[in-house]
């Protein structure tokens, strides 16, 4: 007689992978065997693709009707519009890991019609699980996750990243000297997931970065939305994925971080002509 069939679900899945990769992650950490580069500077890791297809068997095994897109292994963002889609960044920060700095993480997000439903972000070297389900909460460790409530930018501590084109990167140092002028403080840690888990969580009131993939935030903005917090494009719309600029916060800092970025752009704009 057959056992009775288990199903597992979206988010059970998201969980037990995240931390499989991390724990995969964690033990590599100082190994990495292989480098090759995407651009002049961007690199990937034999560790960045074994997590990958660690992650990527599992969800096609349980749910092969389901479309992926994985920052190794990309395809057309037309999947983000399918019915059930995941999004995976099997190593978010290989920089960090490929020079030994622990501060990375596994980050995997499910969508339903192109809104993220599930996310998931595991840092394994503080073994921190940051999970939100949408109408459901954020949760950290399983503790619920709520933004800060500083209402002033002057004092929040806040967080950036810049892109890897040498062009693009002038203006994203444009908006951070404008930043620099307003801020208590800003931190670059190099890994976008985990600086939105951290808004989500409090650490951060806020986070700006240009030129962001959709895997580099699906599990963020969800994690940011269920802690109370604002999520946005330059413009103050709703952050779609792909939007060209991310920027979160816990909300009371928000119209204070656009106004500064109109203000970098408004600069670029005088530059460019």
């Amino acid at each position: 007689m057959e056992g009775p069939c288990v199903v597992v679900s979206p988010r059970s899945l998201a969980i037990e992978l995240a931390l499989e990769a991390g724990r995969l992650l964690r033990e590599r950490l100082g190994h990495v065997q292989a480098i090759r580069y995407k651009g002049e500077i961007n690199l990937v890791t034999d560790v960045d693709l074994a997590s990958e297809r660690l992650i990527l068997h599992r969800i096609r095994e349980e749910f092969p009707e389901h479309a992926i897109l994985s920052e190794e292994q990309p395809a057309s963002t037309e999947v983000l519009r399918a019915p059930y889609t995941w999004v995976v960044d099997p190593l978010d920060g290989t920089t960090n890991f490929a020079h030994g700095y622990p501060m990375f993480a596994v980050s995997i997000a499910w969508l339903c019609e192109g809104e993220p439903y599930i996310g998931v972000v595991y840092q394994p070297m503080l073994d921190e699980l940051f999970v939100a389900e949408r109408g459901h909460g954020a949760y950290l460790n399983g503790q619920r996750l709520y933004v800060s409530t500083e209402h002033v930018l002057r004092r929040s501590l806040l967080a950036t990243g810049f892109p890897y084109d040498a062009e693009r990167r002038r203006q994203a140092v444009r908006d951070f000297v404008h930043f620099i002028d307003v801020a208590r403080a800003i931190r670059r840690d190099g890994t976008a997931a985990i600086d939105l888990c951290y808004v989500a969580a409090g650490r951060f009131d806020g986070f700006w970065e240009r030129e962001l993939s959709p895997w580099d935030t699906a599990a963020g903005v969800l994690l940011v939305r269920e802690a109370g917090g604002m999520v946005t494009n330059e413009a103050g719309e709703p952050y779609r994925l792909g939007d060209l600029v991310c920027v979160a916060s816990n909300g009371q800092i928000h119209q204070e971080m656009l106004a500064v970025l109109a203000a970098a752009q408004h600069q670029q704009d005088l530059h460019d002509d």
